[in-house]
């Protein structure tokens, strides 16, 4: 798989990477431990070499990974994130220096490693200035406890102070084509400053791979079903998304998925999705992505017909969308 390079510091990742929050956290029952690691290790013997996880996800999010990846170490990136009270997504912030360097304690343990390779800020605090947390994270760095600084849902002022105390290697926030906010104000800050750029979510959240109708059922501890643009009257609206994306993947012999991440890495060459999944097949084709040249003409088209739709419903809830973009 090509590699890219995100921020001016020398972090080269693999085109794509692999999110694996959904191994054991948000979306219904966790995989259990040794499927977990099969596919971790298969995910690695197909090309990738970016694996991203959160202190928010769970001890065991960090630990499967951790012994997963161990016997590859060396040839891969690990990327984690601090900044939850208690390591809990639902508590609030937490980017006091002193939680970040136990976050990193405790992440270095559970991932089996002496460095984290790209430490995120899950959320920007907004009770601790973003210049004590860059020069924590400076400090780590020092330190030998950590390579890279990323920052995750950040705004363009806070990426701007953050920078200018440790460069910031990579910013971490959803993008898709059915969520393109990014691209108001974010993305030509990353591009002024040199940072990189990781999409998460890039299938919205399933959505656009075709596999979720108006008719289906999310486990009961799915957080899709707390999400307006997730609600069964939502799903119909957008379905016309996902066969517009169908109708231009049977044109490039290929499926939605892969032409959802072929437009991404098309839009940047410091552009890096982490698509996650549960599944062997689905991590196949979704790796299928990366081969996916699409043109400037290609992606216009794209964009044009994109352009004529309207998407139905917020990505979240009011009180999540409040720590985004800070």
């Amino acid at each position: 798989m090509e590699k890219r390079i995100l921020g001016t510091q020398g972090l080269e990742v693999s085109a794509l990477g692999l999110g694996c929050m959904g191994l054991s956290f948000a979306y219904g029952t966790a995989v259990d431990k040794e499927q977990g690691i099969k596919l971790i290790r298969e995910a690695y013997e197909q090309g990738i070499t970016f694996f991203d996880t959160a202190e928010a996800y769970g001890i065991a999010n960090e630990e499967l990974l951790g012994e997963a990846l161990a016997p590859f170490r060396k040839d891969v990136v690990i990327a984690t994130k601090f900044g939850f009270k208690g390591g809990q997504a639902f508590n609030g912030q937490d980017s006091r220096p002193e939680n970040i360097r136990a976050v990193a304690e405790e992440s270095l343990r559970r991932l089996k490693t002496d460095v984290i390779d790209l430490f995120y800020q899950h959320r920007v605090d907004q009770n601790v200035p973003i210049e004590d947390v860059a020069g924590t994270i400076k400090d780590l760095i020092q330190e030998g406890k950590v390579k890279y600084f990323g920052m995750s849902e950040a705004g363009a002022a806070s990426i701007r102070k953050a920078h200018a105390v440790q460069p910031v290697s990579a910013l971490q926030s959803e993008y898709s084509i059915w969520w393109r906010e990014p691209e108001l104000e974010v993305l030509p800050v990353l591009e002024e400053l040199g940072i990189g750029f990781v999409p998460f979510s890039p299938l919205g959240r399933g959505f656009l791979t075709g596999a979720i109708t108006e008719s289906t059922n999310f486990e009961a501890t799915d957080f899709r079903n707390n999400l307006p643009r997730f609600s069964e009257e939502n799903r119909k609206a957008n379905q016309k998304l996902v066969d517009l994306l169908s109708v231009i993947a049977s044109q490039k012999q290929a499926t939605p998925a892969q032409i959802a991440l072929g437009w991404l890495l098309a839009q940047k060459p410091w552009i890096a999705p982490i698509p996650g999944t549960t599944k062997s097949h689905r991590l196949t084709e979704n790796i299928g992505g990366a081969s996916i040249h699409l043109s400037s003409d290609d992606v216009k088209k794209i964009d044009d017909a994109f352009a004529q739709t309207t998407i139905k419903g917020d990505r979240y809830p009011a009180q999540f969308q409040q720590t985004v973009g800070k």
